[in-house]
């Protein structure tokens, strides 16, 4: 099924995960977040990152693994209902204080910091992705918002071929 948007007149918000089929039954435990941090997190804090549309989700997960990855090792994609979009945070672009931390590269603690302060006071926190700057990105804490969303579906993932073409 294809989920509408609320732009196009969908009626739920809808966060988006994409995850190696062995971890997707713990798709919102943060655990690899926890391990190693993120852009938006320090380590020892169970970030869950999600994306507003599925594309970034895919490309969020390419831009580590590579099409190739996603094309031979089975993924699965998740569709989680926020209940309450008032409980999600835009982080305005203007306020990031360095603006590099928005752009591609290896976040620094500043950067890690900032994410982890955001996520103390937010229960879901909506801020532009790194891979397209157009697209946003929904982080959470695993324990902190676990009440405030739902699954909606998960299911097999299958990349576009075209995207892993035979080399010559």
């Amino acid at each position: 099924m294809t989920l509408l948007p609320v732009a196009l007149g969908g009626t739920e918000l809808v966060a988006w995960r994409l995850d190696q089929a062995v971890h997707a039954p713990t798709w919102d435990s943060g655990e690899g977040a926890y391990r190693v941090g993120g852009r938006w997190n320090s380590k020892g804090v169970r970030a869950v990152y999600c994306s507003l549309d599925p594309a970034t989700a895919i490309l969020e997960v390419a831009v580590h693994k590579g099409f190739r990855a996603l094309d031979t090792v089975a993924h699965i994609i998740t569709a989680a209902v926020i209940a309450d979009a008032g409980d999600v945070h835009v982080v305005d672009p203007a306020s990031v204080p360095n603006p590099n931390w928005l752009r591609p590269g290896i976040p620094g603690a500043g950067q890690q910091a900032f994410g982890d302060d955001l996520l103390r006071r937010h229960r879901f926190v909506a801020i532009p992705s790194a891979v397209s700057p157009y697209s946003w990105n929904l982080i959470f804490l695993a324990d902190k918002a676990a009440d405030a969303y739902t699954l909606k579906f998960q299911e097999a993932f299958g990349l576009d071929t075209r995207l892993h073409p035979p080399t010559a």
